[in-house]
């Protein structure tokens, strides 16, 4: 049977639009087109560039394992060099050129066997496979708070930075403690004349060095086998297993192990007593993702740093007023709030057969069978989805192993074996049930703390299982769980 020409369009140009980009040429697929709603690739590295932005993977563990980058600086990435890399990977395997740039899409609907696609510039397409790689942290999630607009200094997002604003002497406000938080405040320490870091509750840092690679290292890292050697590729899985361990299990040893490790981190870095309880977590470690940090606890230690937990009463336009009464006089306001975390595709409207309708579907919650497919949108494979792992490791190994199970779907769809394919609904279901079983097990759940990885319902909102769990299930579709229409 001769292959179909199918025509394959990809909504997306960061890390998981790029491979996906890079497969689908290997493949032999020659109708590939990417849309990008911004001016160049790079997803969430293209739109965070705060001072102090790192990954907190080790870098030679954060590439695509077909393209090893020798040239880390650092053994945590910059995100100025992560961005460079992703633009570097586009171009070398022409996937700027497939890419559209500046169109944002708004809707998908799939109408006689095929996507039809709208943006926002008027354009439209279509296309017989459509995957979407829009990422899952890509809208700033803007806080609650009063007078957010009466501010008279510098007030923004940390994922919209305004680097037309000087840093150097200003007295600067930081307003939330994830790992962006942490990172600005170890960044900015040494440059405000003071800074204030607001936070609510206090997080587990757990510590890591981020040293430099020696020129000489960085040379002898082009010999691949040397690479492999001194980075550990195979043990680093075995830890990435591990961790995923001790999220289910509490009183596993690596859980006790990195619990303990946080403690240590707290107890022998900061010396003040009383900043010391304000630092101490109540809930348990590994409750909510964990911050890695080689320096926050002696930043926020630094003669101008200081921290601020009595809670953002409001913003007036000289500065915050806490929840005690005391205004605290700032002239700039940095929002490190995070991301939405629901959102995925959206706000775009998908519509798949029967009357299908993604918000419809995602009504009470986002939920995808394996996080790649949903029943009734055929055809439509999703890259990094709702409820698929996240954590503290590298999303580029996630996403590899996701792109390995959805070529084995297109690959029936070329074939002509099916013309459609997505999950049974009952399928969906299952998995649902059992992942959210599952879900209320893990530290995330009976830890004790609130956290973006909980849905509406209070619900993990990721994978509950081993990592080894994962890469079994990326390795073979379970095809009685795929509706397959015949082609």
């Amino acid at each position: 049977m001769a292959e179909k020409q199918l025509k394959v369009v990809v909504l997306g140009a960061g890390m998981a639009g790029i491979l996906a980009g890079i497969k689908l040429q290997e493949a032999g697929f020659t109708d590939v087109t990417l849309y990008e709603k911004a001016d160049r690739v790079g997803g969430t590295w293209r739109e965070n560039t705060y001072p102090g932005l790192t990954c907190d993977v080790p870098s030679h563990h954060y590439t695509y394992t077909f393209e090893r980058n020798p040239d880390w600086t650092r053994h945590l990435p910059p995100g100025p060099e992560v961005q460079a890399y992703f633009e570097r990977v586009s171009r070398k395997y022409g996937v700027d050129k497939l890419t559209r740039f500046n169109e944002e899409a708004v809707s998908a609907n799939y109408q006689d066997g095929r996507w039809q696609l709208a943006f926002r510039s008027g354009l439209r397409d279509s296309a017989d496979i459509l995957i979407c790689a829009t990422g899952v942290l890509h809208q700033p999630q803007t806080p609650d708070i009063e007078g957010l607009h009466d501010f008279a200094g510098a007030l923004f997002h940390s994922a919209r930075w305004d680097h037309s604003v000087p840093l150097d002497g200003k007295r600067i406000g930081v307003i939330g403690n994830g790992s962006t938080g942490v990172q600005l405040v170890s960044a900015l320490a040494g440059r405000a004349a003071h800074l204030e870091h607001y936070t609510r509750t206090p997080q587990w840092i757990m510590p890591v060095e981020n040293g430099h690679f020696t020129e000489a290292q960085r040379a002898a890292f082009r010999d691949p086998q040397v690479l492999a050697e001194a980075m550990d590729f195979e043990g680093y899985n075995a830890a990435v297993n591990a961790y995923t361990e001790a999220i289910i299990d509490e009183h596993s040893e690596g859980a006790k192990n990195m619990a303990a490790a946080c403690l240590q981190n707290l107890e022998q870095s900061v010396a003040d007593p009383q900043l010391r309880e304000k630092l101490r977590p109540t809930h348990r470690a590994l409750c909510k993702r964990l911050i890695f940090s080689p320096d926050y606890y002696q930043a926020i230690q630094h003669p101008n740093a200081a921290l601020v937990t009595e809670g953002v009463e409001r913003i007036e336009a000289r500065g915050i007023r806490t929840a005690d009464g005391q205004l605290h006089e700032l002239d700039i306001i940095v929002l490190a709030t995070g991301f939405r975390p629901d959102v995925f595709m959206r706000p775009m409207r998908i519509s798949g057969r029967n009357g299908a309708d993604l918000e419809a579907l995602w009504a009470d919650h986002p939920k995808a069978y394996l996080a790649i497919t949903m029943p009734d949108f055929p055809n439509l494979f999703m890259l990094n989805g709702p409820n698929g792992p996240v954590g503290n490791y590298s999303l580029i190994d996630i996403a590899e192993h996701q792109w390995h199970y959805i070529e084995q779907l297109i690959a029936r769809l070329r074939s002509g074996q099916a013309s459609e394919i997505c999950c049974h609904a009952q399928a969906l279901e299952r998995f649902e049930h059992e992942r959210t079983e599952a879900a209320k097990k893990t530290v995330w759940f009976t830890g004790g703390c609130n956290s973006w990885y909980l849905d509406s319902r209070g619900v993990p909102a990721s994978w509950p299982w081993t990592y080894a769990r994962f890469l079994e299930e990326m390795a073979a579709p379970r095809w009685e769980d795929l509706d397959c229409v015949a082609g």
